[in-house]
């Protein structure tokens, strides 16, 4: 079973791998850039916000508010270079001014996210963990009562039990 931190570390990845993706998109179409999906910077953008997700989540550590603001700023840096990349870009690799400003108010923004994210998921799986233990407690079942009975209470066999197989049984006759 996994360690709670591993899950959280690893979900923390995919947070700042997405999001790194998605504002540089949207950065990139708010300064004008031009997106297309069949463009190979988008494959490169994902495989490179996909990087940026597993290196984050390879983190031992936890990441505190200034450490994910700096993580965001590199996978969106990362994300702007690879959609930069596209043959037929017209900006080259420098940002305007409106792409700047989207990249710099999204890290906080979105650090902000993940940091109540983290918190919403740690709490909802606290939530589960209880009532989980409170139902398994609920679940098991009563061990069975044991009755010990002596030679003294114990039945004696009757009689009529011991010896009911003599004699013949049947309809009654009729004449």
């Amino acid at each position: 079973m996994r360690k709670p931190v591993k899950g959280a570390t690893r979900l923390r990845g995919a947070f700042v791998g997405s999001a790194s993706g998605a504002v540089s998109i949207a950065a990139h179409a708010l300064g004008g850039g031009v997106i297309s999906p069949e463009q190979s910077s988008v494959a490169l953008l994902i495989g490179a916000c996909a990087a940026v997700g597993v290196l984050v989540g390879s983190l031992r550590t936890r990441a505190g508010l200034l450490q994910l603001m700096g993580l965001l700023a590199i996978g969106q840096g990362i994300g702007h270079t690879a959609l930069a990349l596209a043959p037929g870009h017209h900006h080259g690799a420098h940002a305007t001014v409106p792409m700047l400003l989207a990249h710099l108010a999204a890290i906080p923004v979105g650090a902000l996210l993940i940091r109540g994210a983290e918190a919403a998921v740690g709490r909802a799986a606290s939530s589960v963990r209880r009532a989980m233990r409170v139902l398994g407690a609920l679940l098991v079942p009563a061990p069975p009562t044991v009755v010990l009975v002596t030679a003294r209470d114990a039945a004696i066999p009757r009689k009529l039990l011991l010896g009911s197989g003599i004699g013949t049984r049947g309809p009654p006759v009729h004449l």
